[in-house]
């Protein structure tokens, strides 16, 4: 379900707890599993819960509780949206809706295309350029709808 080079960084991972404690990586393997995979299918956490001996819904609720984790399908380009108090004090509901209007989708989907999925995210600790959005890795601060138009427009 994994490849060796998956297997290999999940096990070096768990090297970092006492034996007996080996699913503290939890959190770790479901990242590389995502990275790999590009989402959590149910089979994948049950599997990452085999993995680290953890019982399946103990991985489910660890995937359920972060935003960072996708328990399905997603987009090429992913876009958190942070819509916590500093980006909503600075204008986060004003991106959404510009994104919203300009994908023609809303948070949580994914374009006909499956190029972008749009997503609401908490603080992403970037107060101070708020508001804010990630692609992928990647942090855009002090948005307006132009902005957004050109970032999106250099993914297009």
């Amino acid at each position: 379900m994994l490849s060796e080079e998956s297997l290999a960084r999940i096990g070096r991972e768990i090297t970092k707890y006492p034996p007996q404690r080996k699913a503290s990586a939890v959190m770790a393997a479901l990242r590389i599993a995502q990275d790999e995979h590009g989402w959590l299918s149910e089979p994948l956490m049950d599997y990452v819960a085999q993995l680290l001996g953890m019982r399946p819904i103990e991985v489910y609720e660890v995937a359920t509780f972060y935003t960072m984790y996708d328990l399905k399908p997603v987009g090429k380009h992913q876009i958190s949206v942070c819509t916590n108090v500093s980006c909503m004090l600075n204008g986060a509901g004003q991106v959404v809706k510009h994104l919203e209007n300009r994908l023609g989708i809303r948070l949580g989907e994914t374009t006909a295309d499956g190029r972008f999925t749009l997503k609401e995210v908490e603080c992403l600790a970037a107060c101070g350029g708020a508001p804010m959005f990630m692609i992928g890795k990647t942090y855009y601060e002090n948005l307006t709808p132009e902005r957004i138009d050109e970032i999106l427009g250099s993914l297009e």
